[in-house]
């Protein structure tokens, strides 16, 4: 079995941490600083770090790969379309990829960038900056279609899929979330449970994808009350989920 934990960064990045107790080698997803990874490889000096699984190019994604690669050798995997700091081995949509021994499936979610991608291992979505628990990513490089066809793809995977995105943002965008659908209860019991977490420091991650399509107003595009709500904030009858995509991120950007 992998034991995957998370090593805070910055203010409210994850760097995901996978072991393997069997081999005692371990992997790091989007490090973008170095110091918490050489941190922990310092306190667990048997540990040998092999392999950096990294989603997409921005700084605080890939600032650590370059230190981490001189200082412990390790593999550098990462999109094939982005430049990626020391990257070994360039994967592009439907590449499969071995770390730690798993098999990873590479699934290409251009929207926040354009060459984003997440990794999935039976249950285990590794998803950068694309799907955010209750949340989605900003739309930096990629179209409000090719963000919402992404999201539509990761919520094709199995609903019990624990997602492992990178930034403690979960509060914030179920504040939001609130605002698309005051009156759905799922969203109101996730916002307790959320804030209690926080409130004793603890972090709302993994989340599950049965819990993102209950609460995340950007899974929820083909809910009548979500489109309701878009069409209202943008003055237009939003017809395709997509549209109703973008006028809810639009929403977002300046909420």
């Amino acid at each position: 079995m992998i034991q995957i934990s998370a090593l805070p960064a910055f203010t409210d990045n994850y760097i995901w941490l996978l072991q393997d107790h069997r081999i005692q080698r371990c992997a790091v997803v989007d490090p973008g600083d170095a110091a918490p990874v050489l941190a922990w490889l310092g306190q667990h000096p048997d540990w040998a770090l092999s392999d950096i699984l990294i989603t997409h190019h921005h700084h605080d994604h890939v600032g650590g790969v370059a230190q981490l690669k001189a200082t412990t050798g390790a593999t550098v995997y990462g999109p094939a379309s982005e430049n990626i700091p020391g990257r070994d081995v360039a994967l592009s949509d439907n590449d499969r990829v071995t770390a730690l021994g798993w098999e990873f499936d590479v699934i290409a979610v251009p929207g926040h960038t354009l060459g984003h991608i997440a990794y999935y291992h039976h249950g285990l979505l590794f998803c950068g900056d694309t799907l955010f628990a209750a949340g989605c990513g900003r739309l930096f490089e990629g179209t409000p279609e090719q963000m919402h066809h992404s999201l539509s793809r990761l919520a094709a995977l199995p609903e019990g899929t624990l997602v492992y995105c990178t930034h403690e943002y979960t509060l914030s965008n179920l504040r939001f979330a609130q605002a698309v659908e005051p009156h759905n209860p799922d969203i109101a019991e996730r916002m307790t449970k959320a804030t209690e977490l926080r409130a004793a420091g603890r972090m709302t991650l993994p989340s599950t994808l049965a819990l993102e399509k209950l609460t995340n107003p950007f899974l929820r595009t083909g809910e009548t009350s979500v489109k309701e709500k878009a069409d209202e904030r943008n003055g237009q009858d939003n017809q395709a989920p997509s549209a109703v995509f973008a006028a809810l991120r639009a929403w977002k950007d300046t909420f």
